[in-house]
């Protein structure tokens, strides 16, 4: 239960040179360390803290912020704010220690993996589902549980690809009909398909290197020669594409696991590679509704829908307990992979894409993600504290999605090893690399852990990075 509101010893010294929100960030911040304020206990409302220290509303909120980033306090929807539970500092922080027994636990990829217990999560991927919104999840399964039991065709049910058609349009700058949608069973469900119907043994198919291991996994299953393609900070190059190849894969609105985001000049090159090459073009939409600097860059499907299939999912989004994705296509290849999925019985459970339509006719799948907006931004804040000075290294690919990469000298399997002694889990580039790996570097998620263990974990990795 939480406790009533503490009163706080604090001061506003309008001659000193230091800010005055950052005074009353470092007077809490020192309460905190000193164990005067433990967690749960609620903090003064921002308008009655400035009453009280004749302050504006604008210094207290301020002050609030940087806690928040740094993962002292939280916020409760209508409640107030609160000291956080496991803030770093009191009583109830997490220690994590090194444990010989193994649990199992999502890993980002959709498998299960090896992961400590009593750990701090930072794997890349792993979006936070304690967010979602208990009472709208309850609400979308009731109505799915309430609709008749019929299957909802190798397309998928009319009412949730007419609801996506919206969706997409509002969010993505994706315009385009129903026709024009395929229901699937998430990215690599879509990208199955893709393979299914268009690609033959042998054909050439581009993955960005370094790229997503699952994406390569399932092209590389349906018998795909597959053809590592270079990257930079902003993507994908696309002037070192080479000939013969049937399809491209790329993550152009973040890169994964880089971060890059690609520009337009590249996108319409692109384009104009695909047109003259014959080739088709799998736009996975990674992280393209979490961006934190500016407005996200438009589909590449909006360019040229006759060579782009552009993919979507609830994974990241939601959570990948729902199963449900999108494809958007050209009508008659989305024909052409309905007849693959109907062959293969490859499209989502009934219920699942009837819970998936309530979450999006009710408004709660838009409101979820802009609440994941808010929360993903504080904990990026958190995660980048911990690296502010450089002397570990500079982060890369902060402008969006809920990971961030820091590029090290040293080995990063050997660092992430370290870290795991230390109760921290967390990635590395290997495992994205097709060919060689040529960069060392950890892929730090800040998606699935809560913002004390964020903030408190990317300390740790400072420390083992620092020897300090």
């Amino acid at each position: 239960m939480r406790s009533g509101i503490v009163e706080l010893p604090l001061a506003a010294r309008r001659g000193d040179p230091v800010p005055l929100a950052t005074q009353i960030a470092s007077q809490l911040r020192q309460a905190l360390t000193e164990g005067r304020l433990a967690a749960g206990e609620r903090l003064p409302a921002s308008r009655a803290l400035a009453g009280e220290l004749g302050v504006s509303r604008t210094v207290v909120n301020g002050a609030y912020a940087q806690l928040f980033a740094e993962g002292w306090i939280e916020g409760h929807h209508g409640s107030g704010t609160y000291v956080a539970d496991g803030a770093p500092g009191t009583p109830s922080a997490i220690t994590a220690k090194p444990d010989p027994d193994v649990v199992v636990t999502d890993h980002p990829a959709g498998r299960y993996s090896p992961v400590p217990p009593a750990v701090i999560d930072l794997r890349p991927g792993i979006p936070w589902i304690a967010g979602i919104d208990r009472a709208a999840w309850r609400r979308a399964w009731r109505t799915a549980g309430l609709q008749p039991r019929y299957a909802p065709g190798p397309r998928g049910l009319a009412m949730l690809r007419g609801a996506l058609t919206g969706y997409l349009r509002r969010g993505r700058g994706v315009r385009c009909g129903p026709e024009e949608i395929l229901v699937t069973r998430g990215i690599a469900g879509g990208l199955g398909l893709i393979a299914a119907a268009v690609l033959r043994p042998g054909d050439r198919v581009g993955i960005e290197e370094p790229g997503y291991p699952v994406a390569r996994e399932v092209l590389a299953a349906s018998g795909a020669q597959l053809v590592p393609c270079p990257v930079d900070a902003d993507g994908l190059l696309v002037s070192e594409l080479p000939a013969g190849l049937k399809l491209i894969y790329t993550t152009p609105s973040h890169q994964y696991p880089l971060g890059g985001r690609l520009p337009v000049p590249r996108r319409r090159a692109l384009i104009a590679w695909a047109r003259a090459q014959g080739a088709l073009i799998a736009e996975d939409d990674y992280d393209g509704e979490f961006r934190y600097d500016v407005a996200p860059l438009p589909a590449l499907y909006g360019l040229d829908p006759e060579v782009v299939i552009y993919l979507g999912s609830a994974t990241k989004i939601c959570t990948p307990e729902l199963r449900v994705g999108w494809l958007a296509a050209r009508p008659e290849l989305v024909t052409r992979l309905a007849e693959t999925s109907d062959r293969l019985d490859a499209s989502p459970a009934g219920p699942a894409q009837q819970a998936a339509l309530a979450l999006l006719t009710g408004g709660d799948l838009e409101r979820h993600v802009r609440r994941m907006r808010h929360e993903y931004t504080r904990r990026r804040s958190g995660l980048a504290a911990a690296f502010a000075d450089g002397r570990a290294g500079h982060l890369l690919g902060d402008q969006a999605g809920i990971h961030l990469v820091l590029p090290t000298r040293h080995d990063a399997d050997e660092i992430a090893a370290a870290a795991s002694q230390r109760g921290v889990a967390v990635g590395t580039l290997t495992r994205f690399y097709c060919g060689p790996v040529t960069r060392s570097g950890l892929v730090i998620g800040y998606g699935g852990a809560p913002l004390a263990h964020v903030a408190r974990g990317g300390r740790i990795l400072r420390q083992i990075l620092t020897g300090g």
